[in-house]
């Protein structure tokens, strides 16, 4: 993937108009997100080869946070540096956030619209699709039965015990495994040439790792400062797209107290029917607890910690894909 000319750069408003248009269209979850996308860069405007476009797409779903709207931000960031990021995250992301902190401000108004039968509704439409995407998401990911093993065995421990800290240590030895019997360690295509000279990733990689520690320090519980801790954990922490967010968010936020567990699935079943990414259901939850200013919070707070990985593992690609160990361990 090479740089485009500077002809081809586009401004801050065009790139912007372009991703809200796909949030304000873009139904169907991440993976329908994807297709989105390789219709509009790849097959229309032909910005990307299909090539580069997949291996966008793979170094974006190796990353903890939302994928597809990673990928979203790699290619605003191909066609207009760090503005076009920024206006692509943000043209993508709005549509649905507004829908979302908006959410939580009537509710909030209005309690007793989230005990009515349209809530049950949802419950059952929720269970549903989690149920479809653990179902998807397994296939791809467990071809084989060392990986179906591997992820039977994580799956009881995270069930046994559930904290933060478990998921890392999940993370790490199952990286370590997968390292050892090497796999999916087959050879690599053609490599990944991404314009980031002007930023060194160590400084993108630095900021990932302090904030995540500062999000681990004591806060008051509905505090500005917690919501945005708990958002920036999950999305720092959770591999898999926006249904794997959910047992991270409903323990932060239901298991705690600070939410009744009708109002989070409430919100889970609205964010399911609305475009753009998954992930602004975070609006809900920081909206929930303290207003526009919290939703505000978590949805930035949600979205940062991929932000910060995809600039700076893009540079790091090349060199990751040369490695069979450290794609086995991916």
């Amino acid at each position: 993937m090479t740089e485009p000319s500077s002809d081809d750069r586009l401004s801050f408003s065009q790139i912007f108009l372009l991703f809200l248009r796909l949030g304000l269209t873009s139904f169907g979850g991440p993976a329908a997100h994807l297709g989105f996308f390789h219709d509009e860069f790849v097959k229309r405007r032909r910005w990307l080869s299909d090539s580069a476009y997949a291996e966008v797409v793979a170094l974006c779903q190796l990353l903890p946070g939302p994928a597809s709207s990673q990928v979203g931000l790699t290619i605003g960031f191909l066609r207009g540096h760090y503005r076009g990021a920024l206006a692509a995250w943000l043209g993508f992301t709005l549509p649905s956030a507004v829908i979302m902190i908006g959410l939580a401000l009537g509710l909030s108004a209005w309690p007793e619209a989230s005990s009515g039968g349209w809530i049950q509704g949802l419950k059952l439409f929720v269970v549903a699709v989690v149920a479809q995407a653990v179902w998807q998401m397994g296939k791809t990911l467990c071809p084989d039965r060392p990986r179906i093993a591997m992820a039977l065995l994580v799956a009881v421990s995270l069930l046994v015990m559930g904290e933060a800290w478990m998921q890392i240590l999940a993370l790490v030895i199952a990286g370590a495994v997968g390292s050892f019997l090497r796999l999916g360690s087959g050879e690599a295509s053609e490599p990944l040439h991404v314009p980031l000279q002007s930023r060194k990733p160590a400084l993108f990689a630095g900021a990932f790792l302090i904030l995540l520690l500062v999000s681990f320090l004591p806060q008051a519980a509905g505090s500005l400062g917690w919501i945005g801790a708990e958002m920036y954990r999950a999305g720092a922490l959770v591999f898999g797209g926006g249904h794997v967010v959910l047992p991270w968010l409903q323990e932060g936020f239901v298991a705690s107290g600070a939410m009744p567990a009708d109002t989070f699935l409430a919100g889970y079943g609205v964010a399911q029917a609305m475009p753009g990414p998954l992930f602004s259901f975070s609006g809900f939850l920081g909206g929930s607890q303290a207003g526009v200013l919290g939703g505000v919070i978590a949805v930035l707070a949600v979205f940062l910690p991929g932000t910060l990985l995809v600039f700076a593992g893009l540079p790091l690609w090349s060199w990751l894909r040369e490695h069979r160990r450290a794609r086995s361990a991916l």
